[in-house]
């Protein structure tokens, strides 16, 4: 018996679509046998791929690690794969070019998502306010929450924080950063998302600098006072048939009125096969049959959307029946998905995140002025553009 052994994220829509892909190739290879370990949230943000690729064939990964992929080489190139699945077209927004870096393409998208708007439908009809357009609506029903003993939220710990702060600057037309060059000190999106984010926080009865995008989703669809978040890595399975309290999703609504749905930071998971698998014929083998088997459209809208999947397949996001079954997530959100912006991807660029994270947590408490907060921001990306590994004991 050949076996492979995979790494995902811990959460029924990362889990559950690939233990139905593992019982769909067992009809195809039935020598082969997966095993998939899980990972926290934190772990899938973080954990450096190369060190994962050591001990695993097959990896579930985020875009941002392409560089660090690029670099060490620890991930082989995708490009035949999806060309044999229906090329890079096949996938919804830019979930494709995510995981395109240095002229090579560094995984299969199997799950799509950015952040998107949240709320609890039951909540907000009473509420007499349409679903917000724009972060001025957003306020305004934060407002008129709070007249009724309601309240509006958002997650803001941590990396959650720099995610918003990043979807609005590229709202506006003028993106904090890319894989090219570094943020501008002269952008003047940049003190207007800080000043929107504070806004909208100022208005939340709620400890929502302590929330990840999940803690968030578990918060909205529990408590009967929580009633909208304009801004949240949207994850389809709250729109299931077994919450009691079925969240509904909306358009990201950002600070520019004629495109308000545009410069969502995307998120989502690719399938990247690691280069141990070369040293074994039988093994690479099986394990790009098993990425071939996961990039087919009809795979992920069928296995991959019947097992609380969110897939990255543009077949998938244009099927009323899938639709239907989450709740209209794809049909609400479809349109910012395909509007949204892709983060940096640079060789250090996950240090910048993981600390950055922490500072915009800490200004946003107010442990760090408006002015610190930048400079230590601005220095932090020279830095990590300039030293993607300054030492043995730093995070990356």
């Amino acid at each position: 018996m050949l076996r492979l052994q995979g790494i995902t994220w811990e959460h029924k829509r990362a889990v559950r679509p690939l233990e139905a892909l593992n019982l769909a190739f067992k009809k195809q290879r039935p020598d082969v046998e997966i095993n998939w370990n899980t990972r926290p949230l934190s772990g899938f943000e973080f954990d450096p791929i190369d060190h994962l690729a050591i001990n695993n064939d097959l990896i579930i990964y985020d875009h941002p690690f392409c560089g660090r992929v690029h670099t060490t080489g620890c991930l082989i190139n995708m490009d035949e794969i999806l060309e044999m699945a229906g090329g890079s077209t096949s996938y919804v927004g830019p979930s494709m070019d995510s995981y395109c870096y240095g002229g090579n393409s560094w995984a299969i998208p199997v799950d799509a998502a950015c952040q998107v708007a949240a709320y609890r439908p039951d909540l907000l009809s009473n509420l007499d306010h349409e679903i917000p357009l724009t972060w001025d609506d957003a306020c305004l029903l934060a407002e008129k929450c709070a007249t009724r003993g309601l309240t509006a939220c958002i997650g803001l710990n941590g990396v959650h924080a720099l995610m918003t702060f990043f979807s609005l600057c590229a709202n506006l037309g003028q993106p904090f950063a890319s894989d090219n060059c570094g943020p501008s000190e002269n952008n003047s999106a940049i003190p207007e998302a800080l000043e929107q984010m504070r806004r909208f926080l100022i208005l939340c009865r709620a400890p929502v600098l302590d929330w990840n995008s999940i803690e968030l989703q578990e918060q909205l669809s529990s408590s009967d006072e929580l009633v909208y978040c304009p801004a949240v890595y949207g994850f389809s399975t709250y729109g299931e048939g077994d919450r009691q309290n079925k969240l509904a999703f909306a358009h990201f609504p950002g600070l520019e009125k004629s495109n308000s749905n545009a410069g969502s930071t995307i998120g989502g998971a690719g399938l990247g096969i690691s280069t141990r698998v070369l040293d074994n014929p039988s093994r690479c083998e099986a394990a790009i049959e098993y990425a071939s088997l996961a990039a087919s459209p009809l795979v992920q809208s069928s296995v991959f959307s019947t097992h609380h999947g969110q897939p990255a397949c543009l077949e998938a996001w244009r099927n009323d029946q899938i639709d239907l079954t989450f709740n209209r997530f794809f049909s609400a959100t479809k349109a910012t998905i395909e509007s949204s912006w892709i983060r940096p991807r640079y060789h250090g660029y996950l240090r910048f995140q993981a600390i950055g994270g922490n500072l915009i947590e800490a200004h946003l408490r107010g442990d760090l002025s408006e002015k610190e907060f930048l400079l230590r921001l601005y220095k932090l990306d020279a830095d990590c553009r300039d030293n993607p590994n300054p030492n043995q004991k730093s995070l990356f």
